[in-house]
């Protein structure tokens, strides 16, 4: 990705350009042609309604987390450290990380299971770079955090999907 403030080459999902500083998630989008596109452009993340955060330390059982996540009809947790997120715990982790195996594993911690420092997205993120990180990182979940990097909300790739079928019914 090319920075359109500096023209330094970046990685594709990098937030800021390495060489400047500049953000890179507004100057590489192009120019929107439709409503919907336009939408996806300017609004931020918060008209996703992002749900409140499941946190859980590092240290707690595999079990107590498998069993918070049905319990509560959610699709992640995140685990944190002094409110900060180290990693988050996902459905999917359970299917690929525990499998068939979660039984045996159910008295180790969290923190042997979860995916370790989270891609998050700050607040005022615009809804077309959150669909873009879960596209270039391959994520479902992403933490919003607030400035001083404490979770604030969860968004899922459903919601997204919720946002552009109103957008589209529109």
């Amino acid at each position: 990705m090319t920075c359109s403030s500096c023209g330094g080459d970046n990685l594709d999902g990098v937030i800021d350009c390495a060489a400047c500083g500049q953000p890179l998630n507004d100057a590489s989008l192009p120019e929107p042609s439709t409503a919907v596109e336009r939408s996806l452009l300017m609004d931020r993340v918060g008209v996703l309604n992002p749900k409140a955060p499941v946190h859980v330390s590092p240290d707690t059982p595999v079990r107590d987390v498998l069993r918070m996540l049905v319990d509560r009809r959610i699709g992640c947790m995140i685990v944190a450290d002094a409110g900060k997120p180290v990693g988050i715990f996902s459905e999917r982790d359970a299917l690929v990380k525990l499998g068939t195996d979660a039984a045996s594993q159910g008295d180790r911690p969290i923190a042997d299971f979860m995916t370790a420092a989270p891609e998050t997205l700050a607040v005022d993120a615009k809804v077309a770079f959150a669909l873009q990180r879960m596209d270039v990182g391959g994520y479902r979940h992403l933490p919003i955090v607030d400035d001083a990097g404490t979770v604030t909300g969860i968004i899922s790739v459903r919601d997204i999907l919720k946002y552009l079928a109103a957008k589209l019914a529109a």
